[in-house]
């Protein structure tokens, strides 16, 4: 929902790092690359108490995956491009709720399953809209320069990057965010199977 706004402020300064990063010959799939393995830091930190370390990785992690695309547009944007971010993404997602299960077992395992089954739904949902709109040639008037159609909805990446923020910030809440969180993206879910039903009806 707030990944536009979010985008139209940071992206003067994504562009002004892409340009150098792509006039020093760095390449996107090395920042997607990058911007996982940071994200598996995040996780790994997280899941050893170093809630604060962890948090800042995300961000790392985060200015890698803004940036990669930034750079291919400034480069030469491939379909294997495009597969390794999407993919990677969602395993950096699914990443850090076990992280933080992994932390505090007793009270963080059952609201971090809760939030990976709410992930599924918004991940599948997104994927099999972009798979079917790729089928009837369909493009994405918000977000054109993606690899695939990207389907919006309340949760994007800028509020995952919110709620990821506050349970870093504020460990002792991951139960209740979790499921705030789990909550958002069970409407999101909700929201993109209504759109998909009503896109993809039969002429």
């Amino acid at each position: 929902m707030l990944d536009r706004h979010a985008a139209a402020l940071i992206q003067p300064a994504v562009d002004a790092l892409a340009n150098r990063l792509a006039h020093h010959r760095v390449t996107a799939n090395q920042l997607t690359v990058a911007g996982f393995v940071m994200g598996l830091v995040a996780a790994v930190l997280i899941a050893t108490g170093a809630h604060m370390a962890g948090t800042a990785a995300i961000f790392l992690s985060r200015l890698c995956d803004a940036l990669d695309g930034a750079v291919a547009r400034r480069t030469q944007p491939t379909d294997q491009g495009g597969f390794l971010d999407i993919a990677l993404d969602f395993l950096f997602y699914a990443s850090i709720p076990l992280a933080h299960a992994l932390a505090d077992p007793v009270h963080n395992a059952l609201p971090a399953a809760v939030l990976l089954a709410a992930f599924l739904g918004t991940g599948t949902s997104f994927l099999a809209f972009a798979v079917m709109a790729a089928k009837r040639g369909m493009t994405s008037t918000a977000w054109p320069d993606k690899s695939f159609y990207f389907l919006g909805g309340l949760t994007e990446a800028t509020e995952t990057l919110a709620f990821f923020t506050a349970m870093g910030l504020w460990p002792q809440h991951f139960g209740p965010l979790a499921y705030t969180f789990a909550g958002l993206c069970a409407v999101t879910t909700a929201m993109r199977i209504g759109w998909g039903w009503r896109a993809f009806r039969p002429d």
